[in-house]
């Protein structure tokens, strides 16, 4: 079994610890089920990528469900009956179920399958109000949204 390290992850992303954890939680419990393989990457400070391989499933077979912080991914197994007889199977069409924990505001911003290739793009947008103020000193009413969270982490 392979350890996947998510110790780059962590020392750049805020808030997603419980995401890391969760997904080497399953990796852990579940390492006898691989299937179907998958990549999870980071494409900017709050935009991800999962990535499945899906080969031989189409689009009306595979069902996405995001619910509060839980990507549910399942694929159905198709019944075709090939046209002839069938010496080897070496070719997976069975059914899955994939469930990612997906940190506080995060949402599936797209979905696409191509060339066996499940790719869902999930984007973290916190709402203004979650968003930290800057707060004037000495009786000024104005308050400034902090744009850089570097910025107020410095502070």
């Amino acid at each position: 079994m392979s350890r996947l390290d998510f110790t780059p992850y962590r020392r750049t992303t805020v808030g997603f610890d419980r995401l890391f954890d969760l997904l080497e939680g399953q990796v852990r419990n579940n390492s006898g089920d691989n299937y179907p393989p998958f990549n999870i990457e980071r494409r900017g400070d709050d935009e991800y990528r999962i990535t499945l391989a899906v080969a031989g499933f189409r689009p009306a077979d595979i069902d996405i469900t995001a619910q509060q912080n839980l990507l549910v991914i399942q694929g159905r197994k198709r019944d075709d009956a090939p046209d002839g007889e069938m010496l080897h199977v070496g070719i997976a069409n069975r059914g899955f179920e994939r469930r990612f924990e997906l940190a506080d505001y995060v949402r599936v911003d797209n979905a696409d399958l191509a060339d066996g290739l499940l790719v869902i793009d999930l984007v973290r947008e916190v709402p203004e109000a979650m968003k930290p103020k800057k707060i004037a000193i000495g009786g000024q009413p104005a308050l400034e949204v902090v744009k850089d969270d570097k910025k107020a982490d410095a502070a």
